[in-house]
């Protein structure tokens, strides 16, 4: 990270704190569109119509061109994400925003636990116990045999595990390619593997539903070019606890707008999760600093 990005803090915060305030936006957007459609053609649409977003880049994107390798991560991403996101949408449209929430916080523990099953990452203890706490945040949340387990609570628990999946094979592709190309190849990708899900369900939308789904696509890009710009701005010391925020606002969204019951437990479990991941983000930010140190100029 450069001394220009580290002396930033109030920026990168700000710019984490809209990107949180977008994506509480793409919850409304889905909540809204309801379960009429099916999850696949939601997700569908959601894509299609954010492809929109690309044309700025298009030519700068036809002149980098597309190796084999970033071709078959990119496919590879993109199918995963397939699943994710048709997940996603499924249990975003069934169960409170704030379980969507709290679940969602789980993705950078998949993260974790994929570097190490597939980069071959050790597991030191102290992140072997973060881990372990997560998971206790998710019983906390689910209550396995006190409360039902809905089929909403299993897709965002499929979702969370595809998505850490997913961002490993991104961090991979981000060495290889650029961003705009690494952002197409996702966006055009599940836009295709949409395809074949959607067809077979398909239900004509109305004008109302085509419309949120195109706010969703614009928030959701929204959100992920200031998360974009807070990264740049400020390191994850800063920036991922004002993401924790999210939780606190979908909490409050799903209340006010949509009269959900606040679950002290889904908060409590929440929060345990979310303090889970800031310990792993720390605690990661604590030990590239150190090999920084030690690495000879």
């Amino acid at each position: 990270m450069s001394e220009k990005a580290a002396d930033r803090p109030i920026v990168g915060a700000l710019w984490m704190g809209l990107s949180g305030l977008c994506f509480i936006g793409v919850y409304v957007g889905v909540k809204l569109v309801g379960t009429r459609l099916p999850a696949a053609e939601s997700a569908f649409l959601r894509y299609a119509l954010g492809l929109v977003f690309l044309l700025p880049v298009l030519r700068g994107l036809l002149r980098e061109g597309l190796t084999w390798q970033v071709t078959k991560l990119g496919a590879g991403r993109a199918f995963l994400h397939t699943f994710a996101v048709t997940l996603w949408f499924y249990a975003m449209a069934r169960i409170p925003v704030a379980e969507v929430s709290a679940m969602g916080y789980l993705t950078p523990i998949f993260v974790t636990l994929g570097a190490v099953v597939i980069l071959g990452e050790r597991l030191a203890l102290r992140r072997g116990l973060a881990i372990v706490v997560a998971i206790l945040g998710v019983l906390v949340i689910l209550r396995p045999g006190i409360r039902e387990i809905t089929p909403g609570h299993i897709a965002m628990l499929g979702t969370t595990l595809c998505f850490g999946v997913s961002y490993l094979i991104a961090k991979r592709l981000t060495d290889l390619a650029s961003a705009d190309m690494v952002v197409a190849l996702l966006s055009v990708g599940v836009t295709i593997g949409l395809i074949p899900l959607t067809i077979p369900v398909w239900i004509a939308p109305t004008s109302f539903e085509v419309g949120m789904l195109m706010a969703v696509a614009t928030f959701a890009v929204a959100g992920h070019y200031s998360m974009t710009f807070a990264f740049r701005s400020a390191p994850l010391t800063v920036t991922q606890p004002v993401g924790f925020l999210q939780l606190i606002w979908s909490v409050a969204t799903g209340y006010f707008l949509f009269g959900e019951h606040i679950d002290a437990l889904v908060i409590l479990g929440g929060t345990i999760i979310v303090g889970s991941v800031l310990y792993l983000t720390l605690r990661e930010a604590q030990l590239k600093r150190k090999r920084e140190r030690k690495t000879p100029l």
